[in-house]
């Protein structure tokens, strides 16, 4: 039996992708990216995962998980996420990928009655 999206308790957005980098470089983008930030917590990011993968070593991966996209979008008008793309541009090579969508349920989570 499907659950309506509406009807789905803890709804979110998610944001996952990858950053390519200058060969070598990967570890800086990591440290950078996971230094600590109260101020996503703030507004709105609940979840923010970064890593790699030995098959593609020139990427750096990133799953976010947000209470929606408007938190998302808010979040890349803060001062300090401005800043900190700014500072990761000379480690990054201009390519990018990804995927973004709404959560709609998962088995983890009962649906709200």
């Amino acid at each position: 039996m499907s659950v309506p999206v509406s009807t789905v308790s803890g709804m979110t957005f998610v944001n996952a992708g990858w950053i390519g980098v200058l060969p070598g470089r990967a570890a800086d983008l990591i440290a950078h990216l996971t230094a600590p930030s109260t101020e996503l917590a703030a507004v709105g990011c609940l979840q923010y995962d970064v890593g790699t993968s030995d098959e593609e070593p020139d990427r750096v991966y990133v799953v976010e998980r947000w209470t929606s996209a408007q938190a998302h979008r808010d979040s890349l008008q803060l001062e300090s996420v401005q800043a900190a793309i700014a500072a990761a541009r000379p480690w990054m090579s201009g390519e990018f990928g990804g995927f973004r969508f709404d959560v709609a349920g998962s088995p983890l989570v009962a649906p709200a009655e």
